[in-house]
């Protein structure tokens, strides 16, 4: 039996996955140069990114080492040669082989490596919850399409974030914070420490 008394993230980071994989396949044809939230990516760059996230993700709760030319853009290997507009499904595949990964309680155990630093599996898997919950956000959001956080699991992204949005904004990766009153949502005031406007549109 799974115990998610001492991981409590196991029981929603199927879930966090779910929701991303939902999002990508909202993405309609003409939206993939669209802006983000994510400023310094479009919808594209955006999904190629989440893509690598779910590879990391994986890679880090299974303790398999991989070997990538970081210098070398490119998306995974489940995606290459593919349109975007066929991504979908294939990094829906993604999405849950990661999320499987880090249903193992043992996964969450001792040390691991995000992509070569070496870093606590306690602090790598709520982080690749947050990542999988945030930028689905991000794509929903871009696509126009709905994006219901459950409060478990907006619980957790916050306090995945609240640890990490200080070392996110040194390393360039989240933007400024973004005010968002106190009585908001877990997730709104997650996404608000992530440097994200819960209100944010696409423009025009």
């Amino acid at each position: 039996m799974t115990n998610t008394t001492a991981h409590p993230a196991i029981s929603q980071v199927r879930t966090a996955a779910e929701l991303a994989a939902s999002a990508v396949s909202a993405v309609r044809p003409e939206q993939w140069t669209a802006p983000s939230p994510c400023t310094d990516y479009d919808l594209r760059t955006l999904v190629d990114h989440l893509a690598w996230a779910a590879v990391l993700s994986q890679h880090a709760a299974t303790r398999t080492p991989l070997e990538r030319d970081w210098s070398n853009p490119g998306p995974p290997p489940f995606l290459a040669g593919l349109p975007p507009e066929e991504w979908a499904a294939p990094l829906a595949g993604g999405l849950r082989a990661a999320a499987d990964a880090w249903t193992d309680p043992d996964a969450w155990e001792g040390e691991t490596v995000m992509a070569s630093s070496p870093m606590p599996a306690s602090v790598v898997g709520p982080m690749m919850l947050a990542e999988f919950a945030v930028h689905g956000w991000d794509v929903a959001r871009t696509a126009g399409a709905p994006y219901e956080v459950p409060d478990e699991l907006g619980r957790l992204v916050l306090t995945a974030v609240e640890g990490m949005a200080q070392m996110g904004r040194d390393g360039g990766w989240y933007g400024p914070e973004v005010p968002v009153p106190a009585d908001a949502p877990a997730f709104d005031r997650a996404l608000g420490l992530a440097g994200r406007d819960p209100s944010w549109t696409p423009p025009g």
